[in-house]
């Protein structure tokens, strides 16, 4: 890790990290400072740094184009369902495929590594350059479920052009936007006359990121030395729009947990025993009443203890994007906005913590009445994390507010899931104003940075790791993650090409 100014001395540690969102879902995006003006953006990227170079770029990717889409096409054709067994032997042919991809590519090292579920793959390309830094990206091959019948207009698993567009199971998610990389690493030493990147370039790509991820934490642990680097570039994201190109620096954290109330040992009689002994059902409906106050605030203690709050600066920049709250409401398949009080709707969503109630249980739910005092009920609980906010404090918080909340008679179990952690890179980072620079060059227009709502695996890289966490890519909301027809605009495919082409000559010491 040679290069200083890519050191995670200057990144936001995991514990005071903050999220808001970002464009691929309802809960995933918004910007969060100034914008990257043309002019900066379409300055020199490092080793390729004139008009002469940019159209060298430019003419390597249009002329491999087709021998890319077509790489594309035959490793969509993989059904690489981490979450189906049945489909076990393909997401290890998927991760087969991409490390001989990767060596045809140029990668001196490519290698599927095991873990206690489905395989990754790690590949690096040490640069010539001794002073180089080390940037690792991530992305993952496995895909979600897909059916003809879930509502495809294709077999999902046949790649289908149609104008503009590739339909696939894992066109946008996450399959295009890894295998990106592998054309633009070789359009930069194409322009640049490299033989090798301007930085040690690693990727770590896992196979069960649609499962939860449930050993990628352990992998990256045991395998730290092999995937230190200086900064991190997750490619597992997406932009506000095709006409909004954004940069995201974060996620949101989160934390969840199943409550089990017990009150009598079985169902007994309401008319013998109702009013005399408590209910597990109606202590389940007071905590849930009681989880937010009048204004919205979730009412645990301590729950926003040390959060970072956003600066008016920001709050300017969120309500300065064509946020349409009529359209968004429409995609949430909603019918008015509500949230916490003092604060708008991109940021309830984006930039503040949250407390939702995700499941609810107790009692007869049969058809007619049956009049009993429940012996048990259920609650699931999630929280998501911004700023400030530790996993572990919250849960503690939580637990102690929920023994205090119960009334003499109820006994109850709290189970908490594996939580993650919010991550952030600084808006000001010089990683972050590479990646800005880069992408500007390619789409020629401002950059405007973005969070993510939601949470995922790259808190974990930037805990274990300790480098800055950036992402790059260029999906749009209307590409359909997990849904029925997802598919990946083509030319904003090519312009992640085009963005890692210049990426690695700005992130290079000049």
């Amino acid at each position: 890790m040679s290069k200083p100014v890519l050191s995670a001395d200057s990144a936001v540690s995991a514990d005071r990290a903050v999220s808001a969102g970002s464009a691929v879902s309802t809960d995933r995006a918004v910007s969060a400072e100034n914008a990257v003006s043309t002019d900066r953006a379409v300055r020199a990227a490092g080793d390729v740094n004139d008009a002469g170079a940019v159209a060298a770029v430019r003419a390597y990717i249009d002329d491999h184009r087709a021998a890319f889409l077509d790489d594309l096409a035959e490793w969509l054709r993989i059904p690489s369902v981490s979450a189906q067994p049945e489909h076990a032997a393909d997401v290890r042919r998927s991760a087969d495929w991409l490390a001989a991809h990767l060596r045809r590519t140029g990668f001196p090292t490519a290698e599927v590594w095991e873990t206690e579920g489905a395989p990754a793959v790690y590949a690096e390309w040490p640069s010539e350059d001794p002073d180089a830094p080390t940037v690792l990206v991530y992305g993952h091959h496995d895909v979600q479920p897909a059916a003809l019948e879930d509502g495809w207009d294709s077999d999902p698993f046949e790649p289908v052009v149609r104008g503009n567009r590739l339909y696939a199971r894992g066109a946008a998610d996450d399959k295009g936007q890894v295998l990106f990389h592998t054309l633009g690493v070789r359009a930069h030493l194409a322009a640049t006359g490299r033989t090798a990147p301007a930085v040690n370039l690693k990727l770590l790509v896992e196979g069960e990121e649609e499962s939860g991820s449930p050993n990628f934490r352990a992998l990256v642990e045991r395998h730290r030395d092999r995937v230190a680097a200086d900064a991190v570039i997750v490619s597992d994201t997406g932009m506000w729009s095709r006409d909004t190109p954004t940069v995201c620096t974060g996620m949101r954290g989160l934390a969840e947990c199943e409550i089990e109330l017990s009150g009598p040992d079985q169902d007994i009689h309401s008319g013998s025993f109702g009013g005399a002994v408590p209910n597990p059902a109606t202590a389940a409906g007071r905590l849930v009443a009681a989880l937010h106050d009048e204004h919205e605030r979730v009412a645990v203690p301590g729950f926003y203890d040390g959060i970072v709050e956003l600066t008016e600066r920001e709050r300017q920049l969120f309500a300065e994007l064509p946020f349409d709250e009529a359209e968004w409401l429409r995609t949430a398949k909603s019918h008015a906005p509500h949230g916490e009080a003092g604060h708008t709707t991109l940021e309830r969503v984006w930039a503040r913590p949250t407390a939702e109630v995700n499941g609810i249980g107790g009692g007869y739910q049969g058809a007619g009445g049956k009049t009993i005092i429940p012996s048990s009920a259920l609650l699931k609980l999630s929280f998501r994390l911004v700023a400030g906010q530790d996993p572990g404090r919250v849960e503690e918080a939580v637990s102690a507010w929920v023994a205090e909340q119960l009334p003499a008679g109820i006994r109850h179990t709290i189970t908490f899931s594996g939580a993650t952690r919010p991550c952030l890179t600084p808006l000001d980072h010089p990683a972050l104003q590479s990646v800005a620079r880069a992408m500007g060059r390619a789409f020629e227009q401002d950059i405007r940075f973005t969070r993510e709502g939601g949470s995922g695996p790259a808190a974990d890289l930037q805990d274990v790791i300790g480098a800055p966490v950036l992402f790059l890519g260029i999906s749009v909301p209307s590409d359909g993650w997990h849904a029925p027809n997802e598919k990946v605009e083509l030319d904003l495919l090519l312009k992640g090409v085009e963005t890692s082409a210049y990426l690695w000559g700005d992130l290079a010491p000049h």
